[in-house]
């Protein structure tokens, strides 16, 4: 065996009795420990997680040919003093600026060059704030867990009919039990909610805009009223179409983008928030359903192909169908621990799931003409 390692990374004897090591290297700033596990992987990772930690490392157990690693790094620097997010600030920026676009359109503005513009500044907000509000409550939950996690990546997509492909968040530590893998999973979706309900209200008592007319030669994109959007309309007393040469106020496009993302989250496959629920309520047990998920999902495409003649809705199906096969593909996310979780939580993957079927829509695009 060779020298202990560099610097202050753990001594291999430190490791005796969950991992046998019979060599230490380095590769450039990583200290690969070479050898045999003697335990299982989740008890492997809990035990020697804290003891890299209090090193300053992060440890990562690797499957190389043949063999098993244990491949610490240094702590980054910046998980302590990160600074200021200049990536997340500059997309964010920039995802203001297509966002605008695209809203623009919606609003009819001619000259997209001018100052007229800025009349979207509603739909980027409405927009902005359902999407990053869903992921500020993923971030506060890794915070609450103790879980390393980046500030919020807006996505932005110019002339796209929105502007953007929405935000993410990257968890980069380890999930310690299955109430911390529930808690960050659920709380996109609810903040989310929260956002697009208050979002959708808005947008619903603002005054319809007008609409130019369109050559009847002319296509126009339709898109489908969830049940969560005709309940807010129905408690409000507000209509969701007006007469010829009105529209809705595209504030409430805003929320109906808000409800079809929660959808989209809440589908339960891999690393999806609804493949975390459900990964944390029932267990590795779920694992085995989740290539169900995108067998449903193909089959919806070819219901609303076959049935409903939404050629438009069976492609986005389609790609779902696919995106949700590499999810499951690639497996779920695995906690340190697999305590079950208690009835209250039991009670809200519940409640958000239902809320996430009031969100679905089978034909959520159409193109009309």
């Amino acid at each position: 065996m060779s020298a202990d390692p560099l610097d202050d990374a753990p001594a291999p004897g430190a490791l005796s009795s969950v991992f046998s090591v019979y060599e230490v290297v380095r590769e450039d700033e990583t200290v690969v420990y070479y050898g045999e596990p003697l335990v299982d992987r989740q008890t492997l990772q809990r035990t020697v997680l804290p003891l890299f930690s209090d090193h300053g490392y992060d440890v990562r157990i690797e499957e190389r040919p043949g063999e098993t690693t244990l491949a610490a790094t240094p702590t980054s620097d910046d998980a302590a003093d990160p600074g200021f997010p200049w990536t997340n600030a500059a997309l964010a920026a920039l995802t203001v600026l297509t966002t605008l676009y695209a809203g623009a359109q919606w609003y009819y503005v001619d000259d997209l060059l001018s100052l007229d513009v800025l009349r979207a500044v509603p739909f980027a907000l409405a927009v902005m704030g359902v999407l990053g509000v869903h992921e500020l409550g993923h971030y506060a939950m890794t915070r609450y867990h103790d879980v390393d996690a980046t500030l919020p990546y807006f996505i932005p997509i110019p002339f796209s009919p929105i502007g953007t492909l929405g935000a993410v968040i990257r968890m980069k530590g380890v999930m310690p039990d299955r109430e911390a893998l529930f808690d960050i999973g659920v709380a996109g979706p609810l903040a989310g909610l929260v956002a697009t309900v208050l979002v959708t209200a808005i947008g619903l008592v603002l005054p319809p805009i007008s609409v130019p007319t369109v050559p009847t030669t002319g296509i126009a994109i339709g898109f489908g009223n969830p049940p969560l959007l005709r309940l807010i309309a129905w408690v409000l007393g507000q209509p969701l179409s007006y007469g010829e040469g009105l529209a809705v106020n595209p504030v409430v496009f805003g929320g109906w983008v808000g409800m079809f993302v929660t959808f989209l989250n809440l589908l339960p496959a891999g690393q999806l928030d609804g493949g975390h629920m459900m990964r944390a309520v029932f267990g590795p047990t779920y694992e085995r359903a989740v290539p169900l998920v995108p067998a449903a999902l193909f089959g919806l495409a070819a219901y609303v192909y076959v049935v409903r003649d939404a050629t438009n809705a069976a492609v986005v199906w389609g790609m779902w169908g696919l995106i949700t096969s590499f999810f499951a593909f690639r497996g779920s996310a695995r906690p340190l621990s697999e305590d079950g979780l208690d009835t209250k939580r039991h009670a809200v993957a519940a409640i958000t799931l239902f809320m996430g079927l009031l969100c679905f829509m089978p034909v959520p695009i159409r193109l009309v003409g």
